[in-house]
């Protein structure tokens, strides 16, 4: 008996639980809402928020009313200038005599479309009524306006990011071209979209990611071209991402991409307008986010990635002779290593007999198989390219070349790699130089030691199974339901134009086939 009383109390100890929980609730939500008494409204603003020292209060009389009202803005992150010579001057001034009998006071106060309309000569001007809405927004730069006897707070668009002045892109170089380059300002990308021409049906949507520190993205698309399957299949991948916060757009590019185990990126990135026009053009969608000068292109192909906008400011035949020679050295950045071990430990037959006698005589004193050699010179690169990018921009260069020339001369002084093994691993450095994407450039990097284990364990057959494996991932690879080896796999002669040569430009004359685009015609 005396167990079933107590197991009785328990349970109505946890329903109690429940409801006070929900009448916590409850009053936590009031308390979160503005009441008609700036004292009470001003002490839950300074729990919020006020501890921060680069946030301001300033108190004054609204318009010599009587009315207090009081501004709450950030240092630094709101313009000053703008408050003090519009903002504050406006509402300071004597405007009661004026509009008293228009539009009368409202008990403990005035009326905030007098105030909206007929005070404030600023262009941004929102309504909010939750202290955490009021405080989102003065963290961000906006300012916010406190009037005494009113539920609700005005929200001033005040914000004045720091950016910095347009530059040429660093990460993607071009002899001809234009020299301008994404800035970290949502606003300022959005207006070079806008300012490359006047685009018909150039769509701008707005989003916000990040839990705790929000950030505004923009989703780019020509609406009479793109796929409205794909903006939505885009927009969904968007609201699905759930991370505190997303400092850089390689955070939304891990988060949307469709394999996150495959080595290959699936979405491009670019500092370049032009680049974001040309697949805009083509019924492809980009991503801006706000903070960043990197903005992403979805979907991609492997043969995107090995273009250069330059492709096609030259004439057909010169950019058909670039491109030809791009995909020459992805496959000697990709494969020179792994031939050599290939060719060196099971294969010496194959090398012409002069040839062959001249390398095995500079390995006579090589005490390392081939595959070890290679594997302590490629590493040897890439810890010094890797370190010419991280040192000062001064010395960074000088110290990767002399570096290298330093490093390859005493290993050969000292017997430990061949002379011909320096020039395989200059021309492999030098090859993965040209590729114009630095994301693919990493990629094929990464697979260059998989292919020298597979060279060294199988030898010409490692090299071709392990091709055969890499092609067959990349076969079933997709970017937003795209083939990643489109137009090659599936196969559309047609669209072979651009492909690995660059046909005139009279001649391309329709979108892809595969993405789907309303308006298939380029031009014509």
């Amino acid at each position: 008996m005396k167990m079933k009383e107590w197991i009785s109390k328990i349970g109505k100890k946890g329903k109690g639980t429940d409801k006070d929980k929900q009448e916590a609730n409850t009053s936590q939500d009031s308390t979160d809402q503005f009441t008609d008494n700036l004292n009470s409204n001003l002490e839950c603003v300074k729990q919020e928020i006020g501890h921060n020292w680069d946030v301001h209060f300033r108190e004054f009389n609204l318009g010599r009313t009587g009315i207090r009202s009081i501004i709450i803005f950030v240092d630094g992150l709101s313009d000053k200038d703008l408050i003090d010579k519009h903002i504050m001057p406006s509402l300071m001034v004597d405007f009661s005599a004026e509009y008293k009998q228009d539009l009368p006071y409202l008990k403990g106060g005035i009326s905030k479309e007098l105030i909206k309309n007929e005070v404030l000569s600023i262009s941004e001007v929102e309504e909010v009524r939750s202290i955490k809405e009021l405080a989102s927004k003065v963290l961000t730069g906006s300012t916010a306006l406190l009037i005494d006897g009113s539920l609700d707070a005005l929200i001033l668009g005040t914000a004045k990011p720091k950016t910095r002045t347009i530059e040429e892109p660093v990460s993607e170089a071009l002899v001809r071209g234009p020299r301008v380059g994404f800035t970290e300002s949502l606003s300022d990308n959005t207006s070079f979209l806008r300012g490359s021409g006047e685009i018909e049906n150039l769509s701008l949507v707005k989003f916000q990611v990040g839990k705790r520190s929000k950030k505004d993205l923009v989703v780019a698309y020509i609406k009479d071209i793109v796929d409205p399957e794909l903006v939505q299949e885009v927009e969904n991948r968007i609201k699905k991402i759930d991370i505190d916060s997303v400092p850089e757009s390689g955070y939304v590019e891990q988060l949307i991409e469709d394999n996150y185990l495959s080595p290959f990126p699936q979405v491009q990135n670019t500092e370049r307008p032009d680049r974001v026009i040309a697949a805009l053009m083509e019924g492809r969608v980009a991503i801006l986010l706000d903070g960043t000068p990197f903005v992403l292109i979805v979907p991609v192909t492997l043969s995107m990635m090995l273009q250069s906008p330059e492709d096609y400011y030259e004439r057909w035949i010169p950019g058909t002779f670039i491109r030809l020679l791009r995909y020459l050295t992805v496959v000697l950045a990709l494969f020179t290593p792994s031939l050599y071990i290939a060719f060196i430990s099971f294969h010496s037959g194959l090398i012409p007999t002069k040839l062959a006698i001249s390398i095995i005589g500079t390995r006579s004193g090589v005490p390392f198989p081939a595959l070890i050699e290679a594997l302590f010179m490629e590493i040897a690169i890439e810890i010094l390219r890797e370190a010419g990018l991280r040192l000062p921009k001064p010395i960074g260069p000088a110290m990767g070349i002399v570096g290298g020339l330093i490093i390859g001369e005493a290993a050969v002084q000292a017997g430990i790699v061949s002379p011909v093994l320096v020039i395989v691993v200059a021309l492999t450095a030098i090859s993965s130089f040209s590729i114009p994407h630095y994301s693919i450039g990493i990629t094929l990097r990464i697979l260059r030691f998989p292919a020298m284990i597979c060279a060294a364990t199988f030898g010409l057959y490692g090299v071709i199974l392990f091709f055969l494996l890499m092609t067959s991932h990349l076969v079933k690879l997709k970017s937003f339901g795209v083939p990643y080896m489109s137009p090659a796999v599936p196969y559309r002669l047609s669209e072979w134009k651009d492909l690995m040569v660059r046909m005139p430009l009279m001649m391309m004359k329709r979108r892809p086939k595969m993405m789907h685009t309303k308006n298939p015609i380029r031009k014509g």
